[in-house]
């Protein structure tokens, strides 16, 4: 764990769960939840294990705050369901993708890609 309040990591694998229903409390914010998508990875030059969960909320859904807690080396964001067809996209089709836990600022909790020239395409 690093004494630093952000993390990156690159994200190697993810998973995807779609449920009918789930409600959970986040904070007491009982959240209604259709999707998961689960990123796992490594920070760059350690052997140092991240997970940043992505929860797909129903449209009539309260949004719980990010969640950050550097010492477990995980964090969680929340967006609506309709942007899950959006980050799966992502998930296939860049590489490579980095999760940033913000310790510091847990609103700008986010997933990235690198910078790549317009219309590049993928050069694998």
């Amino acid at each position: 764990m690093s004494d630093l309040p952000v993390a990156v990591f690159e994200i190697q694998t993810y998973m995807i769960i779609l449920r009918q229903l789930e409600e959970r409390d986040f904070g007491g914010v009982k959240a209604r939840i259709r999707g998961i998508v689960r990123c796992s990875g490594v920070a760059p030059n350690t052997d140092t294990q991240y997970r940043l969960d992505i929860y797909f909320l129903t449209h009539d859904s309260p949004t719980p705050a990010p969640l950050v807690d550097l010492s477990a080396n995980t964090g969680a964001i929340f967006l609506p369901f309709s942007d899950l067809t959006t980050l799966v996209d992502i998930m296939r089709n860049e590489k490579p993708i980095y999760g940033h836990l913000r310790g510091d600022r847990p609103e700008w909790t986010s997933i990235t890609t690198t910078n790549e020239p317009v219309g590049s395409g993928e050069t694998d």
